[in-house]
């Protein structure tokens, strides 16, 4: 199972940046006294306790609040899709400010949302204060707890209330197999409908050269080779400019969601079109989410014997070159010509996905890297990784324990990356890496040995 997360939020200004630089025990988020710093979700890796378990910490933006710069249904957006992925929520409020109407608004949404929630009382820098928070009982939420992120007031507790109300995962869990959801997206017209149809071999989705036909996500279950699948068919994205209309933003809205649901995202693109903003900002949010992906170049009849797939290849590497992994299929979905292919690359997919790999695997991978080619001098030393594990998957989640997070640059963390993708069996699909300080008590003591060190 993937990491679990959790999400902080709140309205503006009730120290959820602080809280979360507190509980990471790093200055990672912007903390100011002006509203709408937070824009962005922003995520940390926690280890639970010394069980070599983690957890996700995801700061969002102030709710509630109008950004300046005509960006608060951006930012809305963002802490939708913390609250959404979260298994776990910390709902902040202000002890010294009281209880105000945003805090009730902030509950409101969070009514029905069906996840552990933890009530936050935040400034309580003296302990005469938590008295005062007794008033936020009245919203009904989460077991309660006063903390000073200033004063350092009951981090560990706060850290044992999230530990109890993660879920139970483990190594020796054994988890049935669970049907494959593979999410079809694209901009309006590149077929995504009728390659459903294929698939479902009946006439599920309602099929029209008129753009955006579909306006909401619909889950359609079909079986090939006896085995099952839940198809999403998505509503085709506009521009964001050109989202004029409440079934437009909903759209949008849907097509999210249901690439964040999604096992492997099947990115369609038309084989007579160039890519387009929009396939752009689709691209992004896949990578966003670290969702498996298939570039599909739908309608290939058309230019049967008149482009070479190559050319198509090298034009979608030229336009997407962070998703050079991603595989790219050409199809013709109404036919269903190379459709039974695609779906077997798609599980394939899925199961890298999901795959994990020994300790002992990772650090004589990193250790080559490392001797093959060292990472630069900081502050006059040489940066040392530790040990690495895999704490997770969907997305596959390393941890490397190291002497200092800072001294190793992006270019030698891609390379890392990179490493990882060209020796383990999941070099299609996305990896998360986090580089971790390693803790002064951590057992493990010692850089990774050379080759017969033991």
């Amino acid at each position: 199972m993937p990491v679990p997360q959790v999400a902080i939020v709140g309205r503006p200004n009730v120290g959820k940046s602080s809280l979360f630089n507190w509980l990471a025990r790093r200055r990672l988020a912007i903390v100011d006294d002006f509203e709408g710093v937070t824009r962005d979700r922003m995520t940390t890796l926690i280890e639970v306790g010394e069980t070599e378990k983690f957890f996700e910490l995801v700061d969002t933006g102030g709710m509630g609040i109008e950004d300046p710069d005509d960006l608060t249904a951006d930012v809305q957006r963002q802490i939708e899709a913390a609250i959404a992925s979260a298994d776990v929520i910390l709902l902040v409020v202000d002890i010294q400010t009281g209880l105000m109407p945003l805090d009730e608004m902030v509950t409101e949404r969070l009514r029905a949302v069906q996840r552990p929630v933890i009530l936050v009382a935040n400034k309580a820098d003296q302990e005469h204060l938590d008295t005062h928070a007794e008033e936020f009982h009245r919203l009904g939420r989460g077991h309660l707890v006063c903390v000073s992120t200033t004063q350092n007031r009951n981090r560990d507790k706060l850290l044992e209330l999230i530990q109890d109300r993660l879920p139970e995962y483990g190594d020796d869990d054994v988890v049935e197999t669970p049907q494959m959801k593979v999410a079809i997206v694209g901009r309006r017209n590149v077929g995504k409908s009728t390659f459903v149809n294929t698939l479902s071999e009946s006439d599920r989705m309602i099929v029209s050269e008129v753009a955006g036909t579909t306006r909401d996500s619909v889950d359609v279950l079909f079986e090939m080779d006896g085995q099952s699948f839940i198809a999403i068919d998505t509503p085709g994205l506009r521009k964001r400019k050109s989202v004029r209309t409440d079934l437009d933003f909903y759209g949008t809205h849907r097509a999210q969601r249901s690439i964040r649901r999604a096992d492997v995202v099947l990115m369609f693109f038309d084989a007579m079109e160039k890519t387009s903003k929009v396939d752009k900002q689709l691209v992004g949010y896949i990578m966003e989410h670290h969702k498996p992906c298939i570039f599909v170049v739908n309608k290939w009849d058309l230019l049967k014997g008149q482009l070479p797939t190559d050319r198509w290849v090298k034009y979608l590497r030229g336009q997407f070159p962070t998703l050079a992994y991603a595989p790219i299929a050409f199809i013709t979905g109404e036919t269903g010509k190379n459709v039974k292919t695609l779906l077997n690359h798609a599980t394939m997919l899925y199961k890298q996905s999901m795959h994990r790999v020994s300790t002992g695997l990772l650090n004589r991978i990193i250790r080559d890297a490392v001797t093959a080619h060292p990472p630069a001098m900081y502050q006059n030393r040489r940066p040392k990784i530790y040990y690495a594990t895999q704490v997770s998957t969907q997305p596959p989640t390393i941890v490397l324990m190291c002497s200092d997070p800072k001294a190793f640059g992006k270019d030698y963390q891609r390379y890392l990356l990179n490493t990882f993708r060209d020796h383990l069996p999941f070099g299609e699909v996305p990896i998360k890496m986090y580089l971790n300080k390693r803790a002064r008590n951590d057992e493990k003591s010692e850089a990774l040995p050379k080759e017969g060190g033991g």
